[in-house]
């Protein structure tokens, strides 16, 4: 073997440790971005190094990491997926070279104010998914090779399980910090009412589109809600968010539960087009004796009244909103609330089984209720009803009128 030869297996040897360092796993996803790109700039003697993740939200490339570009971070530079040098790289999933730099290259200004003259970019994937874009580039001419192109592949397949990790983070952040401004975190004490809910989450981001809310409303009345938006993750709960709002605002405007769901499916259909959303909406009387109520396709609430079986409430089902034009007006039922009684409320996620008709799950909750404090009664659903991890998300409210 000739020495040339030895010399450049022993560099590709030294390129690969460089970059596979076990140490680098000890890193936080920061300070691993940096010292990547720092080690590919000593390899590949190049001037800048730069990674940008895809937002999945915006289905754009946003610049996170930089070395000899940091302007890109600092400005929060973005480009959509297909346009450009990095967003050329993301929709064709392949590596980019470019030997003399022009204005028609790249739509990004800080390139050509830095005065890059040649590039590479990788994609940078997990399990076959785009995460985002690693580029490098030379403030010289210069045509990068195939060797170049392997070891920036192995510094972005490096990065790409980092970015991953990010993004998950970034979104269970953003979920768990929705869930805390959205979920009321402790019920209003009512005075005439005894109340408690759960929320149980079926994504691992701690949070999806189902919801309750109980607010007092100036005339005295309370109002309280369940509904469920389709999907699960952040998605949904940023859509369930605007729903939620939208709710508290038109109730404070109406006093019939049918009006309030009424304007809001109006609102639905216009903000939210493609959202699938069931909700039951009640107002509840001052002297707490009545609750009037409007349901968009939710699951029916059960009642439980001392001395009597219980029994599901015998409202009408108006349709979800979100779905066909919307009907130029709903229903309102008058349920009586006698001393001792109970509302419960929840979303499919309590009752529904895989290979179990649903009626079955509504049967079980039935049994689960009984007279007692809500959240005693709480406590006792959750145990008799939720007997594994569920795999949709969870919401149960109950009110209950003590003696």
């Amino acid at each position: 073997m000739a020495d040339d030869e030895l010399m450049t297996n022993e560099e590709r040897l030294r390129r690969f440790e460089a970059i596979t360092d076990r140490a680098l796993s000890g890193l936080n996803i920061v300070d691993l971005f940096d010292e990547l790109l720092e080690r590919v700039r000593d390899l590949l003697k190049v001037d800048t190094a730069t990674i940008l993740l895809l937002d999945g939200h915006s289905g754009e490339l946003v610049a996170t990491a930089a070395k000899g570009l940091e302007e890109e971070v600092r400005r929060g530079f973005r480009i959509r997926v297909g346009e450009g040098f990095a967003g050329r790289v993301a929709s064709t999933t392949a590596p980019v070279m470019i030997y003399d730099v022009t204005p028609n290259d790249v739509v990004n200004p800080i390139l050509l104010d830095a005065g890059v003259r040649a590039l590479l970019g990788v994609p940078m994937l997990a399990n076959g998914n785009l995460v985002g874009v690693l580029h490098v580039g030379s403030l010289t001419l210069r045509r990068f090779g195939p060797d170049d192109v392997q070891l920036l592949q192995l510094v972005a397949d490096r990065a790409s399980s980092a970015g991953q990790v990010r993004a998950q983070i970034l979104d269970r952040q953003a979920a768990l910090a929705l869930q805390r401004s959205l979920l009321p975190s402790r019920l209003p004490d009512i005075s005439g009412l005894d109340l408690a809910a759960r929320y149980v989450p079926g994504h691992d981001l701690g949070i999806g589109g189902d919801w309750y809310d109980v607010f007092s409303l100036p005339s005295g009345w309370l109002g309280a809600v369940i509904g469920d938006v389709s999907g699960h993750g952040l998605p949904s709960a940023v859509v369930m968010g605007r729903i939620r709002s939208a709710l508290r605002a038109y109730a404070l405007d109406r006093d019939n539960p049918a009006e309030v769901l009424t304007a809001l499916d109006r609102k639905i259909h216009h903000f939210e087009a493609g959202t699938l959303t069931t909700a039951l909406y009640a107002l509840i009387a001052p002297d707490r004796a009545t609750v009037h109520l409007s349901c968009a396709g939710h699951l029916r609430p059960l009642l439980a009244v001392p001395g009597e079986p219980t029994r599901l409430v015998d409202v009408v089902v108006d349709r979800p909103f979100g779905v066909g034009t919307p009907p130029a007006s709903r229903h309102t039922t008058v349920v009586e609330l006698p001393p001792g009684a109970t509302l419960v409320f929840y979303t499919d996620g309590l009752v529904e089984r895989r290979g179990e008709l649903i009626d079955t799950g509504i049967a079980r909750l039935a049994d689960a209720i009984e007279s007692g404090p809500a959240e005693a009664l709480c406590d006792h659903i959750m145990a008799a009803a939720v007997d594994e991890p569920p795999t949709d998300d969870v919401a149960l409210l109950t009110i209950r009128r003590p003696h």
